[in-house]
């Protein structure tokens, strides 16, 4: 792979890592706002909804991650 190609590789891996970030702040966001809940609501179906998308958050978050392992693992042959 030539320079150029590499180069652009490397910045999507740095928009990548800036969309992860954000998407962490939001998941924290949500977490903070769950956490603020009372222990009754935590438990209701407005609680699951909430937990659930913390969870799917940090799923992207992780498959975010994997995908910046492939881009750099390319960059490094």
């Amino acid at each position: 792979m030539n320079k150029n190609r590499r180069n652009i590789l490397s910045k999507c891996i740095e928009e990548l890592e800036d969309i992860k970030s954000r998407i962490e702040d939001v998941r924290n966001e949500e977490d903070d706002a769950f956490n603020a809940l009372p222990e009754g609501i935590q438990y209701s179906e407005r609680g699951d909804t909430m937990q659930e998308n913390i969870d799917e958050l940090d799923d992207a978050t992780g498959q975010i991650d994997d995908i910046i392992d492939i881009l750099q693992g390319v960059i490094d042959k």
